[in-house]
């Protein structure tokens, strides 16, 4: 997973990009240079990290690829590889993290479920996310690290390290399909934890929670699946489900032990199309 804090990054933490996908299979549509991804991921998890009370979102994932080199979408933000080889990938990389609403409980895609736990609390804004990734890519086994400085709504660090295993099977009464797993934690300094599970002196007094200031260390860990059936050429079908626990400070904190739970739930699935244009 990528992080906790924002429950898109829950959706697609186990998600193998549909280009990805077909270029695994060399098959597909003929090679452009550029490749447009136009999809939804409909989920059911928390109605924020950490809450009790679960929610349906919808999810737009949209992703912009230029060759094997700039990438951009909602989940994976935006980055450049600068090194790219056959197994290793790195360069920078600048992702959003959407803020949090005080009356619906959660994220701007809830469309039913919501919760009320957050009351007192206030509104979260966006923030962007700078820094960048290291990637292994084997045939089979894979590993990512990305770390990132943040700015707007927290300016604390975020580490995100991965590993997944991957493969191609014929699955029954879905076809040939690309399956993918495996586990990922997060860790994060205070100034990343606070703005989403500390409690201020004015928080306190406004939702009845004690004060509560974390240190960095370990946010999360857990562990994520994904099936990618494609349709067609250009249209594919990813079905995922994933858990995640809070760990260390995040865990204590009082929006976690007296209105919420440590463990999180993920099921959802996502539909995209790709659209190549441009020269080979």
């Amino acid at each position: 997973m990528k992080t906790l804090i924002l429950l898109m990054i829950f959706a697609v933490a186990g998600l193998v990009g549909v280009p990805a996908a077909f270029a695994q299979s060399g098959g597909g549509p003929p090679a452009k240079a550029w490749a447009v991804t136009v999809g939804a991921a409909p989920l059911i998890g928390p109605a924020f990290p950490g809450s009790d009370d679960y929610a349906l979102s919808v999810f737009p994932d949209l992703r912009l690829n230029y060759k094997d080199k700039f990438f951009l979408s909602i989940p994976d933000g935006v980055g450049y590889n600068v090194v790219n080889t056959k197994n290793w990938r790195a360069g920078p990389l600048v992702k959003l993290r959407f803020g949090r609403d005080e009356s619906s409980g959660g994220n701007p895609f809830i469309v039913a479920g919501d919760s009320d736990d957050l009351q007192g609390l206030g509104d979260v804004g966006p923030a962007g996310e700078a820094g960048g990734f290291l990637e292994y890519r084997g045939r089979r086994y894979g590993t990512r690290m990305e770390l990132r400085q943040g700015f707007g709504a927290h300016d604390g660090w975020v580490a995100d390290i991965g590993a997944s295993v991957r493969g191609f099977r014929k699955v029954p009464w879905l076809g040939p399909s690309f399956w993918s797993y495996g586990p990922r934690a997060t860790f994060g300094s205070g100034d990343f934890v606070d703005p989403y599970f500390g409690i201020d002196a004015g928080q306190s007094a406004a939702s009845g929670l004690p004060e509560y200031s974390a240190g960095s260390g370990i946010v999360s860990a857990g562990f994520g699946g994904a099936l990618v059936h494609p349709v067609n050429q250009r249209l594919a079908v990813t079905f995922f489900a994933n858990y995640d626990r809070f760990l260390g400070d995040t865990a204590d904190s009082p929006l976690i032990t007296e209105r919420g739970t440590e463990n999180v739930f993920v099921l959802g699935m996502a539909v995209g199309y790709v659209f190549p244009f441009g020269g080979n």
